[in-house]
């Protein structure tokens, strides 16, 4: 099994109050599987995909990608972890506004020692025609693609996907949904989205649903559709 998540327990101090973000959370996905976790705000998603990502720690339990326990990993060996193993795309971009869009990928580009070609890059995600813009001048769906391509230059294990969709129209959205089906299928990229749409998990293989920091569903998904045939 590529990624396995046992018994995660995840609490957070306020005060004099105690909040359980997760409560003995386990699940595993095999390589090269999409995954969608479902869930209101407030139920664990976030948590469990920054633990799973290096991004926090778990205060019981254990994360095991690809055969290696990152849960018992030194500040040093996370930091590794993030920069070669996952990539994220996050709802608002996050892209460096002075520099273009061949600079803002060449920066993640130039943090691993083997990626993929930056042309190349730009190629599969439509953007290269657009290579020598800057962010404000790129739609919210264009930006997204970059934002994309920027996670996937360094060829990570996991990308993490954080309501890649929030921010753009029904359209734009099924857009960049299809383009992740498609990353998936030609880079064998093991993916994770963390989204409130019931709907995006038609296009996953994994479906998983959150609720006050327990998985009340967990469903291996024999009918995945194309990307154009959700509705929502």
């Amino acid at each position: 099994m590529f990624l396995e998540v046992n018994n995660l327990v995840k609490k957070y101090q306020t005060g004099k109050v105690t909040f359980q973000a997760l409560k003995n959370t386990s699940f595993t996905m095999e390589q090269g599987q999409i995954g969608v976790i479902l869930g209101p705000s407030g139920s664990g998603k976030s948590t469990l995909l920054n633990i799973i990502g290096g991004i926090d720690y778990a205060d019981q339990g254990r994360v095991s990608v690809g055969g290696i326990e990152i849960t018992q990993m030194s500040d040093k060996q996370l930091t590794e972890y993030r920069r070669s193993s996952v990539g994220f795309v996050f709802q608002f971009y996050n892209l460096i506004p002075n520099l273009t869009v061949y600079e803002n990928i060449e920066v993640s580009s130039n943090i691993t020692k083997d990626s993929i070609k930056i042309d190349e890059m730009l190629e599969a995600v439509g953007m290269k025609e657009f290579r020598d813009r800057f962010p404000r001048e790129l739609s919210g769906g264009q930006q997204q693609r970059v934002s994309i391509a920027r996670a996937l230059i360094k060829k990570p294990k996991l990308l993490f996907c954080d309501e890649p969709t929030g921010a753009l129209d029904y359209n734009t959205s099924k857009e960049i949904l299809k383009l992740l089906q498609e990353v998936n299928r030609k880079y064998h990229t093991t993916i994770l989205i963390i989204t409130h749409n019931n709907a995006i998990a038609g296009i996953a293989h994994r479906k998983l649903r959150l609720r006050s920091g327990e998985i009340v569903e967990d469903m291996l998904n024999e009918n995945v559709v194309s990307a154009e045939r959700i509705e929502w």
